[in-house]
């Protein structure tokens, strides 16, 4: 099983997380592209250390909103969208070996549910390179269009969000949304890793067959959050390793 987080969230002066402590724990870096969060030097400075310690580098692209941290819904045109995208992958790749994409914030919700958002990322990633995996939510817009072009598909969980009876998580400005409670965290992370299954806010159980959990780096407590879940997650007898073994 992968673990991984949101890595490179800073900006300028700015930093969102701990990378480095984070870089010890997880085994995957979903890491921003410098439109919703970073620059140059942060993408540098996060793809160094995770070659260094041997986590797979992916390209957390969003909206162009730094502002708003790429959480707020941007109409775009297809091939405007499809431009950004492979934008930043091009820029992350300057830094490292990108084994990976992942949307971010708005753009993953959005392109979980919309053709239109989701055909834009498909696009971006076959003009890359078609041989990069999508980590998305399993069973959505993105996975199913991205399985269709041939691409590769990884199916995330989130342990520290919550669900809807659909299977897309609940919004943040909901109640639930976020859980903040280490126990209830690690024990959503082990269940969809080993039974494949999810529990919503409403007491449901939605199918989940992941092969990655996701811990938000720019959680509080993010670092005992994330080396609990990794410890929970070897206790149920998985190995925890990248699905993308990473290249120098």
């Amino acid at each position: 099983m992968d673990l991984n987080a949101d890595l490179g969230e800073g900006f300028g002066r700015w930093r969102l997380g701990d990378d480095e402590a984070l870089l010890d724990i997880v085994t995957s870096a979903n890491v921003a592209c410098g439109f919703h969060a970073g620059d140059p030097s942060t993408m540098r400075r996060v793809c160094a250390a995770a070659t260094a310690k041997g986590v797979a580098i992916g390209a957390q692209v969003g909206y162009r909103d730094l502002a708003g941290f790429g959480r707020r819904r941007i109409e775009y045109e297809p091939d405007e969208l499809r431009d950004d995208i492979l934008y930043q992958i091009g820029a992350l790749s300057a830094f490292g070996k990108v084994a990976y994409v992942k949307p971010h914030g708005a753009l993953y919700n959005v392109a979980a549910v919309d053709e239109v958002q989701a055909g834009a990322v498909v696009a971006a990633v076959s003009a890359f390179d078609a041989a990069l995996p999508v980590l998305c939510q399993p069973g959505s817009t993105l996975s199913r269009l991205a399985i269709d072009a041939g691409l590769t598909v990884v199916g995330e969980g989130f342990a520290d969000r919550g669900y809807r009876p659909d299977g897309t998580l609940m919004p943040r400005s909901q109640p639930g949304a976020v859980l903040h409670e280490a126990g209830a965290v690690v024990a959503q992370a082990v269940r969809m890793a080993v039974e494949k299954v999810v529990a919503t806010g409403d007491g449901q159980e939605v199918p989940s067959p992941v092969a990655s959990i996701c811990v938000h780096g720019d959680t509080p407590g993010a670092v005992e959050l994330a080396a609990r879940v990794r410890a929970g997650l070897r206790e149920a007898g998985l190995t925890v390793r990248p699905f993308a073994y990473p290249q120098s």
